[in-house]
C-alpha cells in the first residue's frame, strides 16, 4: 500500500524512524554490581561497629569481670572509696523504672491510637496526631527539669503523703509506700519515661492500625458489631506484630535513656527498701554521674561493666521481641 508524501521534516511512523539505541548491558550490569557492594557493605560496617562495641566494652571491663564475675550483678554495694563494687541497684532501677513506665504506657499509647483511627472526628486527627509527635521532638533534659522542679512536688503531695496516710500500718501495702515525701524516686522516673515512650508507642500503634483493611472492619460495623469489638477482633490480630514491635521500641528507649531519669531517680546507690517512691540509681544515671570523675583502675572498669550489662540487657529484649514476631508470624501464616 502506497502513503502519500508528506510535507518536508516529517517522518512516517513504522520503518521510517530511526530505533533507539539500546543501553549497554554493560554499563548497567556494572551499576548493579556496585549497588550490591555499597549496600553489602553497609551492612557489614554496621555489625563490624557493633561488633567493635562490645569487644571494646568488654576489655575496658575486664578488671571488673576479672574480680567479681558473675557476683557483680548480685551485689548490691557500691563504695568507691573502699573500692568495692556491685551492680544489683542500678540493675534494678534500670529495669524497674523501665517497667513502671510500659505498664502506664502502654494502655495510654493504645488509647490515643484507638482514637485517632477509629473515634477521633476528621477535622481533630492532624492537630492531634502532631501535637503528640511532637512530645518525641522535647529533650530528654526538659522532661527531666520538669520532673524535678514542677511534677516531684505535686506527686510527693497529691500522691505519696495520701498514700502513706491511708496505708499506715498495713503490711506490705505500707512499705511500698513508704520513705521521705520528697518527689523523687523509681515510681517518679518511671512516670516521666512513660510521658517520654508515649509519642513511640502510639505513633506505632496509630500507623498499624490505619494499615487494616477498611473492608475488614466496614464489614465487622456492618455485622453490628461495637468500635471494641471491631478493634479487639480485628484491628488487633492483623496488626499484633506491628503493636509488640512497638512496645518494644518503647522499652528500648526506656532503656537507654539518661538525663530525664537521672533529674528524678534521687541517684542513691542503696537499695534499702522495694518501695515505690524510694530513691534509687540506674545504669545510665551512674555513668553520667560518675564516668567523668572516674579514676582509671577498678572504678572504672565497674562502670563499663555496667555499660556491658545494659548492652546484654538490650540485646536480651530485642531478641525476645524478634522471636515474638516470629512467632506470630507462623502462627498467622498458619491460620491462614
Amino acid at each position: 500500500m502506497q502513503f502519500p508524501d508528506r510535507p518536508a521534516g516529517v517522518q512516517r511512523r513504522g520503518r521510517d524512524m530511526t530505533p533507539p539505541q539500546p543501553r549497554s548491558a554493560g554499563f548497567g550490569a556494572i551499576a548493579d554490581r556496585l549497588f550490591g557492594w555499597a549496600a553489602k557493605g553497609a551492612a557489614l560496617i554496621t555489625l563490624g561497629l557493633l561488633l567493635a562495641i562490645l569487644i571494646s566494652l568488654f576489655i575496658g571491663a575486664w578488671p571488673a569481670i576479672e574480680k567479681y564475675g558473675l557476683g557483680f550483678l548480685t551485689n548490691s554495694v557500691w563504695d568507691p572509696v573502699n573500692n568495692e563494687y556491685g551492680g544489683l541497684v542500678m540493675i534494678y532501677g534500670t529495669i524497674a523504672t523501665s517497667l513502671i513506665a510500659l505498664v502506664i504506657a502502654v494502655p495510654v499509647s493504645f488509647g490515643i491510637a484507638l482514637f485517632l483511627t477509629e473515634l477521633s472526628p476528621s477535622w481533630l486527627k492532624r492537630p492531634l496526631g502532631t501535637a503528640i509527635e511532637l512530645l518525641a521532638a522535647v529533650p530528654s533534659i526538659v522532661y527531666g527539669m520538669w520532673g524535678l522542679l514542677v511534677f516531684g512536688p505535686i506527686l510527693a503531695t497529691y500522691v505519696q503523703q495520701p498514700l502513706q496516710t491511708l496505708f499506715s500500718g498495713v503490711p506490705y501495702l505500707g512499705a511500698l509506700v513508704s520513705g521521705p515525701p520528697v518527689g523523687i524516686g523509681i515510681l517518679s522516673a518511671g512516670i516521666i519515661l512513660a510521658i517520654m515512650i508515649i509519642p513511640y508507642i502510639a505513633s506505632v500503634m496509630r500507623d498499624v492500625f490505619d494499615v487494616t483493611p477498611p473492608m475488614l472492619k466496614e464489614s465487622a460495623y456492618a455485622l453490628g458489631s461495637t468500635t471494641w469489638e471491631v478493634v479487639s477482633k480485628v484491628v488487633l490480630p492483623y496488626t499484633k506484630a506491628g503493636v509488640v514491635g512497638g512496645i518494644m521500641l518503647g522499652l528500648g528507649r526506656a532503656l537507654g535513656e539518661t538525663m530525664a531519669v537521672t533529674f528524678v531517680i534521687g541517684n542513691f546507690n542503696q537499695l534499702d527498701s522495694l518501695s515505690l517512691f524510694q530513691a534509687a540509681n540506674s545504669i545510665t544515671s551512674a555513668l553520667a554521674n560518675e564516668f567523668a570523675e572516674a579514676a582509671s583502675g577498678l572504678h572504672q572498669a565497674a562502670l563499663i561493666y555496667l555499660g556491658l550489662v545494659l548492652f546484654f540487657i538490650t540485646f536480651v529484649v530485642l531478641s525476645l521481641s524478634k522471636l515474638m514476631l516470629a512467632r506470630l508470624r507462623r502462627n498467622e501464616g498458619a491460620k491462614s
